[in-house]
């Protein structure tokens, strides 16, 4: 018996009042879900006017109407998507009567997405840059996300699929005729190409972390002795009053977080505590939080007062910075939270150093990828050095070939991913 999945609908756009909403269905009785509500359907991928009614002949709706055959949609199944008036109303209505007919039920958090999947129309790399397309902030995060989701990871992956298939390929021949005498050595052809996917490998490694910083967000972290300015700092690159100031030191006794957007980079703004010693309990933790805080920041920010030196050693590429410009005389490398002198070069120095450090980035976007990555550069280098050993090993080699190809098909979900489908469409939206 042929297993036919559930035919499910849901609402594709955000709940609440709105001018247009867009009702979805997607599964072989899509196009019978379309004719009960209107009537004839229209050309597929062409979109038409209809009057929409529910079982007793009543008026739902006037909406814009889409139908798309199977292997002609984003899941790979009929697809019927309504086109409705941004009533809440209308849209509960429309709802209600999808949810009456036979055969067809409300959609899971990320079903249409996972549906595509499993049709073959987006492999799992594009499923995850479609998810960070739809939590993107800022530029940077858009462009990255559709890198991904265009698919150029898994072209990537799929490159070295086939060179590493290639070099398999030669040394099972190799093995296969080891009783008979083999004209061509392959080793150097295998080696080379082993060679140039383990460059690209290590390429691609290194760039996961700055990628993975541009999808989550960058993390500076402002640090220096109680009342030098942080927090009227924070509050002018803010732009309103995101942190309590006060004349009194060890005011801010947490980590106070403020989102931005520089040059497109998503970047966390860090108030901390002043550092400094103290017998007060709760101040001690926040100062605490700060230094652990700050250590784990991409960026550091310090404010130091005049003739003074920061409190813990800056790393390279921080930043160090005179408080209370507006009171200096000189005024040379100095900010000043309350007049705003220097804030936008300090700006424009944390947004060039971040970006220096966004462009090391590659498609790679997550932890998953460069754990996979990894491994499939561990094989290569241990068949590299069985190849060394002879033809003997020849089958060794073959067998962490293998192993490669199977950690770089995990990046596309063709093996080893069951376990992350449930964890990643959970974070889908219904609708999506």
């Amino acid at each position: 018996m042929v297993y036919v999945p559930d035919t499910i609908f849901a609402l594709a756009t955000a709940p609440g009042k709105a001018g247009v909403a867009v009702v979805r269905v997607s599964g072989s009785l899509a196009g019978h879900a379309g004719s009960a509500l209107f009537g004839k359907l229209p050309h597929p991928r062409m979109a038409s006017l209809r009057i929409l009614k529910d079982a007793a002949g009543r008026r739902l709706d006037q909406a814009l109407v889409l139908f798309f055959p199977e292997k002609n949609s984003f899941t790979g199944e009929e697809v019927l998507e309504l086109h409705l008036h941004g009533s809440v109303a209308v849209v509960n209505a429309v709802l209600r009567e999808l949810s009456e007919m036979d055969g067809l039920r409300l959609a899971e958090p990320g079903e249409f997405t996972r549906r595509a999947l499993e049709n073959g129309c987006l492999d799992l790399a594009q499923v995850e840059g479609l998810a960070d397309l739809i939590e993107a902030e800022t530029e940077a995060q858009r462009r990255q996300a559709l890198r991904v989701l265009s698919g150029d990871l898994g072209d990537l992956a799929g490159g070295w699929r086939s060179n590493l298939i290639r070099a398999a390929a030669l040394l099972e021949a190799t093995i296969d005729f080891a009783d008979e005498e083999v004209p061509v050595d392959v080793s150097p052809e295998v080696l080379g190409l082993l060679g140039n996917v383990r460059s690209e490998l290590a390429t691609e490694i290194s760039g996961v972390e700055a990628a993975e910083r541009i999808r989550t967000g960058f993390e500076v972290a402002i640090l220096g002795a109680p009342n030098v300015g942080k927090s009227t700092l924070l509050n002018m690159l803010a732009g309103r009053e995101a942190a309590i100031t006060s004349e009194y030191a060890g005011t801010t006794r947490d980590v106070i977080e403020v989102r931005m957007d520089l040059n497109g980079l998503p970047v966390t703004l860090l108030d901390t505590a002043g550092l400094r010693e103290t017998t007060d309990h709760v101040e001690g933790i926040g100062i605490e939080r700060a230094r652990e805080r700050a250590k784990a920041a991409d960026l550091r920010v310090f404010l130091i007062e005049q003739n003074q030196h920061p409190d813990f050693q800056p790393l390279p590429g921080d930043i160090v910075r005179t408080a209370k410009a507006d009171v200096l005389s000189d005024a040379t490398d100095a900010v000043s939270g309350v007049s705003g002198q220097g804030v936008s070069d300090l700006v424009k120095e944390i947004t060039t150093t971040l970006s220096d450090r966004a462009a090391r980035s590659g498609i790679a976007t997550r932890e998953r990828h460069r754990t996979a990555m990894g491994r499939a550069n561990d094989n290569l280098s241990a068949a590299s050095a069985v190849l060394d050993l002879g033809p003997d090993h020849y089958e060794i080699a073959a067998e962490e070939l293998r192993s490669a190809i199977r950690a770089l098909d995990s990046i596309v979900g063709r093996v080893d991913v069951e376990n992350l489908l449930d964890e990643i469409f959970s974070s889908f939206c219904i609708g999506k």
